[in-house]
């Protein structure tokens, strides 16, 4: 009897061994391709969300260049999101900022002569907000594309490292996307975004003195502020441009003596920090590609103009979205501190003032200004419903996340 307890106990122990080796080497093989086949669930369902925001932004355009626009319209409209700029050979950095300056132009003739074709009744300031959802579209467009083509990826390869990087990253993605959605529908239809604020700024600066345009899609005025000689420059509005604001700060500063630049736009902030605050400091406060504020830089090196930068913080996702109020309110304190640092110029000469950014939606004057802030408004409770109800839908779908992982 002590015999066989022994054996029985030893047989189970050992069949129980046996059967638990199965089960990990069944669960070392299979496990990461079943959390591959779940990843995909989720990454497929935001690639079709980015997608889809895509198919909007391109209606968006469409609308605003026809009210009912023909098959063969949206035909022309969709292959022209697939646009792309080559930049030039880096090999030999000597002369690039030129080079790049150049290809932009082309870039710009290339916009306005699809533009013209495909909307050769619009008026100007129309056809640069048609310009300007253009451009949105197809940032979007670019995104929805190097999704879909990870997730296909993920799905040849089963490589669950890279679906597990792309899930990482989906979040910020999806954000993104959905401000370029709505930066494409406000840039399309000429209200003022969060890149707006620096032609904000200076507009309201601007009051009632005479406009005059210096460069191509590039307007000056001339006012006295603290008793001195101020030149104020931004993109012409209420369109949507960003000016030629290299070409006319050069323009001004040949033609008069310059004591110091101020520029003003909109900065990124870090999470934790207050949208709508604002900063100063030194150097040339503009985005982009680099081209005009490298030869901005030029002018105020080999001249020895000093240089102020005055910001109004907000998030990548802002810039592109609406006018925010937190960002309306900064408008009051961004033109006092531009005041004080007039103020406090010693050298002699006359002081630029730059709205840097898209003037989308914002004019040239003090009654254009007040023009954009009722759209602003009426944009923002459009915006607060808009986001109340994507909060209801990530409450009612809240279980699939957790089921997906999402």
């Amino acid at each position: 009897m002590l015999t066989m307890d022994f054996l029985s106990q030893f047989g189970g122990d050992m069949w129980s061994q046996v059967v638990w080796f199965v089960v990990f080497m069944v669960f070392m093989l299979f496990y990461p391709r079943l959390m591959v086949t779940q990843m995909l669930w989720k990454l497929d369902q935001s690639a079709q969300l980015v997608e889809g925001l895509t198919k909007k932004a391109k209606g968006a355009v469409l609308r605003r260049i026809s009210k009912n626009p023909e098959p063969r319209l949206a035909q022309d409209v969709g292959n022209f999101l697939e646009f792309f700029v080559i930049g030039p050979i880096s090999l030999d950095p000597y002369g690039i900022v030129n080079k790049l300056g150049y290809i932009m132009e082309n870039y710009d003739e290339r916009f306005d002569a699809f533009v013209d074709e495909v909307a050769p009744k619009a008026g100007n300031e129309e056809k640069e907000n048609i310009k300007g959802g253009l451009s949105g579209a197809i940032s979007l467009h670019g995104i929805a594309k190097i999704v879909r083509h990870y997730v296909e990826l993920i799905r040849k390869t089963k490589n669950l490292q890279l679906a597990m990087v792309l899930q990482m990253q989906l979040p910020l993605i999806e954000r993104i996307a959905v401000a370029l959605l709505d930066g494409t529908e406000a840039l399309s239809n000429g209200w003022p975004i969060g890149d707006s604020m620096g032609p904000f700024a200076v507009a309201s600066m601007i009051g009632d003195a005479r406009v005059r345009e210096i460069e191509k899609g590039t307007v000056v005025a001339t006012r006295r502020i603290a008793g001195r000689k101020v030149f104020i420059v931004k993109a012409k509005g209420p369109g949507s441009r960003v000016g030629k604001l290299d070409k006319a700060i050069s323009a001004i500063v040949r033609r008069n003596k310059t004591a110091k630049i101020i520029t003003i736009d909109a900065a990124v902030k870090l999470e934790g920090e207050r949208t709508g605050s604002v900063a100063e400091g030194v150097g040339v406060a503009m985005g982009g590609i680099g081209v005009e504020r490298a030869r901005i830089e030029d002018v105020v090196v080999q001249r020895k103009i000093p240089i102020d930068s005055i910001v109004v913080k907000m998030s990548q996702e802002e810039a592109f979205q609406p006018v925010r109020a937190e960002m309306l309110a900064a408008i009051p304190r961004m033109t006092k501190v531009v005041e004080d640092r007039i103020k406090a110029t010693r050298k002699a000469g006359a002081v630029i003032v730059v709205g840097v950014g898209n003037t989308s939606g914002v004019g040239n004057s003090r009654k254009d200004v007040a023009k954009a802030e009722q759209i602003a408004r009426r944009n923002m409770a459009v915006m607060r419903k808009r986001e109340q109800k994507l909060k209801e839908e990530e409450k009612k779908n809240w279980w699939k996340d957790l089921l997906t992982g999402g």
